[in-house]
């Protein structure tokens, strides 16, 4: 409570000066180490407002009105979500070295946030526990086990909204996160058990197994941008995509093998499913980043990917985001020339990716201040690389870190400074170079790409 009490001043001192509604709201905060100066709320990918940190690192949202609901707070590069509804007084405090497992709400709706957020911590310890254990099992004894989980959760919530009078709205939402959790788990488990036997075919599942799809809701707009129902609609629709066509077309290898075909056949599990707009989008948009980023499959076949997913959802919310991915990954093929991206030296000298590559065998990597773990890992692989790989130049290009905290840690890792360069506008370097995941590094031979969708830590 004592790290809360300076914040509990300011909300009271706030309240005093703002003029009683029963539809205001107030949420603020406290971050510690923030990343960034700002604090951004969102209603799906709507922005409500944002607010700036003042010098003791505090901010404060005073909405007139808002549609009781799921919120996001993004503090760049993290997010996490809030519920709010009218009338509330809400504090949060984090630091941002320990983003999700510091993050603590008090004030009105302090219930339902913070058990959204238990839930969320300990289903990271639980997904383990049933990754390593939970799968062997057959499948009656791993739905007893989901559902002995499943219930001890639900009677919290039960005990928490006869204790804290949460609303039906915040009841049903807390319940849709312990029920869609485990629904995943169950759609996961014909996949994982096999893996975990080293069988050749998935078990026949008796129709028992799947009597919780009864309950299923494709299109609850108020759940769209709730994580436990977003990732149980990922595993589901991509359980009953592998299923269709394992049927239809008579042939499981297919459906492993030819990542064209089977995407396709999610395209279309999707079209018929899934109504509520929003979450159509969002799942066609899943499908196609999986599909583009991660299979690296020939040019033709992208483009009859694209066409079809054109066919299907030509009124996607995010068709340019995807159009701009598929234009990005056609100009990295092999042979092409990298992208002119202008990046900063240590002497704030602009210089573009050619002009570094030039006349040699260049490695391109990435990384951010924002993922301390990451940038150190990939700075000790590099450190072994330069001496294992000398006939390469591995190149760093730094996002989102200011120049003297960008130069502290390229000085304190022992990293040639003269081979470390800032990016100037991350946002058309990700849409031509398309950097993901940040392990990422692209090949080039005197400005020629080799190989744009490299590993760092891969043989090469």
């Amino acid at each position: 409570m004592k790290r809360f009490l300076p914040l509990v001043i300011i909300l009271i001192a706030v309240s005093c000066n703002t003029t009683p509604k029963k539809n205001h709201v107030l949420f603020a905060g406290e971050i510690v180490n923030p990343s960034s100066d700002y604090v951004v709320l969102l209603k799906g990918t709507e922005v409500i407002d944002s607010a700036k940190l003042d010098e003791a690192n505090r901010f404060t949202f005073k909405l007139n009105s808002v549609d009781d609901g799921l919120y996001h707070f993004n503090h760049a590069p993290e997010f996490q979500y809030v519920y709010l509804e009218k009338g509330d007084s809400l504090l949060m405090r984090l630091n941002t070295l320990y983003f999700d497992e510091s993050l603590v709400f008090s004030g009105s709706s302090e219930a339902i946030n913070n058990f959204l957020l238990e839930l969320f911590l300990s289903d990271e310890a639980e997904e383990e526990t049933i990754r390593k254990e939970y799968y062997n099992l057959e499948s009656d004894e791993f739905t007893k086990k989901i559902n002995q989980l499943k219930n001890e959760k639900l009677q919290s919530i039960a005990s928490i909204k006869e204790e804290s009078k949460l609303s039906e709205k915040a009841f049903r939402i807390a319940k849709a996160s312990v029920d869609y959790t485990y629904y995943r788990y169950m759609e996961m488990y014909p996949f994982e058990h096999k893996r975990k036997q080293r069988d050749h075919g998935l078990h026949e599942m008796d129709r028992s197994f799947y009597e919780y799809r009864k309950n299923i809701d494709y299109n609850d707009k108020e759940l769209n941008y709730l994580r436990p129902y977003y990732d149980f609609m990922k595993s589901h629709l991509g359980n009953i995509s592998f299923m269709t066509c394992k049927k239809a077309c008579n042939d499981v290898s297919t459906a492993t093998r030819n990542q064209l075909h089977f995407n396709k056949h999610k395209l279309h599990v999707i079209d018929s499913l899934v109504v509520e707009k929003e979450l159509r989008d969002n799942l066609f948009r899943n499908v196609a980043f999986d599909y583009l980023l991660k299979e690296h499959d020939s040019p033709e076949n992208n483009k009859i990917f694209l066409e079809d997913f054109v066919t299907v959802s030509g009124n996607n919310m995010h068709i340019a985001e995807i159009e701009h991915l598929y234009e990005g990954i056609r100009n990295i093929q092999p042979n092409s020339p990298i992208p002119s991206i202008a990046v900063l030296s240590s002497t704030d000298e602009s210089i573009t990716l050619p002009e570094i590559g030039k006349n040699k065998k260049t490695v391109f990597y990435f990384w951010s201040a924002a993922n301390k773990t990451h940038y150190r890992n990939i700075f000790k692989r590099i450190h072994k690389l330069s001496v294992s790989k000398p006939e390469f130049d591995f190149v760093g290009i730094n996002f989102h870190t200011d120049k003297a905290s960008w130069k502290g840690i390229v000085e304190s890792a022992g990293l040639d400074i003269a081979k470390q360069f800032r990016a100037v506008n991350f946002e058309e370097a990700n849409r031509k170079l398309v950097i993901y995941p940040m392990n990422k590094c692209i090949i080039t031979n005197d400005t020629l790409i080799v190989d744009a969708f490299s590993n760092i830590y891969a043989n090469f």
